[in-house]
């Protein structure tokens, strides 16, 4: 157990039911990957989960998946991007489905690529989906759970905000933003009845590798990526990671660090931080280059795959793909 880890909460603590008797969730973010397998752990634990997404088709496939299993599942489209989509979805959740006793942003964006292959676009997108998402969503609740004195707030950042990675710079500046807000709510809410956590996850085998955009020489880039968030001793299992995600927002825990590799990344930064950064620029320079005359274009995930065309890196993400397809990517 991890020094953040306290006792889970029970499953009915503290909660204010639904119409239904059960306690509603919300999860931006939950139509595919992790998300998804927070809407699903938030369901076999009693919730009645409303899952929002930005794609319709996808939400129509998770919906028919949750529902498999059991339990009350809504969906809505959602942006995350939008603050007035965002107090739209709230407005409706808490006057035709219940008050929301548990928020948790997922959406997120991801792209792997050199400096000097990216646009302000790629800022703009990581910062408006994973800084203002989870503002937005937070600061849209915020009044209806502390009227009522009681609600679960958990925003899913990133190692990739704790130490920031090569190659990886919109979505590391948009989740150093994330934790920022996240741990700085958790202290502005503390005797409210009001709770925040920041979960701080390494990397996981969600099959995000099939959605991820990548850069510069975008199939070199891939063959880095896709095998280190897929192999065993670089990432973790998602179902258990989802697990103590929702452990640690029922319980109202103000902070989670999910993997060993994230806890050792999180103490050498505080101890070296100098250091740790010239490490990951000297790890920067054995990543690709970008080349001369490729431009600023990214590529999705499967196209990036095409182009590489291994059959070695096809087989050290076995496990993430694997994922994948269990995870709606």
């Amino acid at each position: 157990m991890h020094p953040t880890d306290g006792p889970p909460s029970s499953a009915t603590e503290g909660r204010e039911p639904g119409p239904a008797g059960q306690p509603v969730a919300v999860v931006l973010g939950g139509s595919r990957g992790l998300g998804l397998l927070v809407a699903e752990e938030l369901l076999s634990r009693g919730h009645h989960v409303v899952v929002a997404a930005r794609d319709d088709e996808e939400l129509d496939e998770a919906a028919t998946m949750l529902r498999g299993r059991g339990g009350v599942v809504s969906v809505e489209r959602c942006d995350v991007r939008d603050r007035h989509d965002v107090g739209d979805l709230v407005g409706r959740v808490e006057h035709t489905v219940g008050p929301i006793e548990v928020l948790v942003t997922v959406a997120g964006v991801i792209q792997a690529a050199p400096l000097e292959s990216l646009v302000m676009h790629e800022f703009e997108d990581a910062m408006d989906t994973m800084a203002w998402g989870p503002i937005h969503a937070a600061m849209t609740v915020l009044p209806h759970m502390r009227r009522r004195g009681h609600g679960r707030i958990g925003t899913v950042t990133s190692i990739g905000g704790m130490v920031s990675p090569p190659h990886l710079l919109p979505y590391a500046t948009a989740k150093f933003a994330a934790v920022g807000f996240s741990d700085g709510l958790a202290a502005a809410l503390s005797g409210t009845g009001v709770t925040a956590t920041t979960v701080v996850p390494g990397l996981m085998r969600t099959g995000g590798h099939v959605h991820a955009r990548f850069g510069g020489d975008a199939a070199a880039e891939y063959a880095w990526f896709a095998p280190a968030a897929s192999l065993p001793l670089l990432s973790v299992d998602a179902e258990r990671a989802a697990r103590r995600i929702v452990d640690a927002v029922l319980a109202g825990r103000p902070m989670v660090v999910l993997t060993p590799l994230a806890w050792l990344g999180i103490r050498v930064r505080g101890l070296a931080p100098a250091t740790t950064t010239r490490v990951l620029g000297l790890v920067g320079r054995l990543l690709p280059d970008a080349p001369a005359r490729e431009g600023a274009r990214t590529s999705p995930g499967h196209e990036a795959r095409r182009r590489l065309g291994s059959t070695l890196v096809d087989r050290l993400t076995v496990l993430g793909d694997r994922a994948a397809r269990r995870n709606l990517e």
